[in-house]
């Protein structure tokens, strides 16, 4: 079957395409309103030395850097995530789904604090309190381990809470999926129904019932070719007696 023949079909069977591509419109526009928008709102945060540790350096702590950071960097991310804080963080009015990791193709102990959600608003608020709640927990941290205020490790804002914006890869994702989805059943549909009809048209193969075939037998025998045998052997004389006959001037 060609483009050609599909066309044709699409058109003689239009009665039965146009209600699914109409069911299919209304589907997609069903899930681009039912579906929300989401916004995403990011900082990214660093960790430092000690001051300390940076005396060597003048107390620069961009100068001094240990992998070590970058190990508690990581711990610190793990505690972000788990459902712990998240219970915290829902308690001080975080909104969506935060998510806290280090940063990809990162060259030190830098993190992303994100948060997704619908109402933009929120979510960048949400996302200003993840940024001051990470830091606290740094803080915590330590103080837990009973480290001094000159040996801690501290946090810094490299880029604060940025404008949330629209994330619409999964809204379109769904579009796409509905739209083809209508449209690929309203073409089975279709061309469903085109093959029952033509299967009602063709007609079918007749096979005569034993007897048909004429007022005599001889269309029955004539399929047949052991009915002469037959006949010959019932009446010899007969067959004889007949081609004299016919051969008798």
């Amino acid at each position: 079957m060609d483009l050609a023949e599909i066309w044709r079909v699409m058109r003689r069977r239009w009665y039965v395409l146009l209600p699914g591509l109409l069911i299919t419109a209304a589907l997609t526009a069903a899930v681009y309103l039912l579906v929300p928008v989401e916004y995403r709102s990011q900082s990214t945060v660093t960790l430092l030395n000690s001051k300390k540790a940076t005396v060597a350096f003048d107390g620069n702590p961009f100068l001094s850097t240990q992998a070590s950071l970058t190990g508690m960097a990581d711990g610190l991310a793990r505690n972000l995530n788990s459902d712990d804080a998240k219970a915290d963080l829902k308690s001080l009015g975080v909104t969506g789904v935060h998510e806290a990791k280090i940063a990809d193709n990162a060259l030190g102990p830098y993190m992303w604090l994100s948060v997704v959600g619908t109402d933009r608003a929120a979510v960048l608020k949400s996302d200003e309190i993840l940024t001051k709640y990470a830091e606290k927990r740094l803080l915590e941290f330590q103080t837990q381990q009973s480290v001094t205020p000159d040996a801690m490790i501290r946090m810094a804002t490299i880029v604060p809470p940025q404008k949330p914006e629209a994330q619409t890869k999964a809204r379109l994702q769904f579009l796409i999926m509905a739209g083809a989805l209508g449209f690929v059943l309203s073409l089975v549909a279709t061309f469903f129904v085109e093959a029952r009809k033509r299967r009602g048209a063709s007609p079918g193969k007749h096979r005569p019932a034993p007897g048909e075939g004429g007022d005599s037998g001889e269309g029955a025998d004539a399929g047949d070719p052991t009915a002469t045998l037959r006949m010959t052997a019932a009446h010899p004389a007969g067959s004889a007696a007949g081609s004299r006959t016919a051969g008798s001037p």
